[in-house]
């Protein structure tokens, strides 16, 4: 995957994140985690390559699992940026 669809899907996450309400402290927690790594992607120039950390993969299926049930389009946004960082070979 590219870097622009990359980001692309990495300020959609985001978006989603900021857009979510009525959650738990665990469930505030890992998107705190998740929001925080994908902010130092984003604030990347646009043109250096966005190199994840592996962590982020960590973090992103603890938070799937926690909101698969509560918050199905937070973790559909989930889903899809794992989904492109196995792909990746992250």
């Amino acid at each position: 995957m590219d870097d622009k669809k990359f980001r692309k899907l990495l300020e959609q996450l985001h978006a989603q994140i900021e857009q979510t309400e009525k959650m738990d402290d665990q469930g505030r927690e890992l998107l705190r985690h998740v929001n925080a790594d994908i902010n130092e992607l984003l604030a990347r120039t646009e043109g250096a390559p966005l190199k994840p950390k592996p962590a982020l993969a960590h973090s992103l299926e603890a938070a799937i699992s926690h909101f698969e049930v509560t918050h199905p389009t937070l973790t559909a946004a989930l889903s899809d940026l794992l989904n492109a960082l196995s792909n990746a070979g992250i």
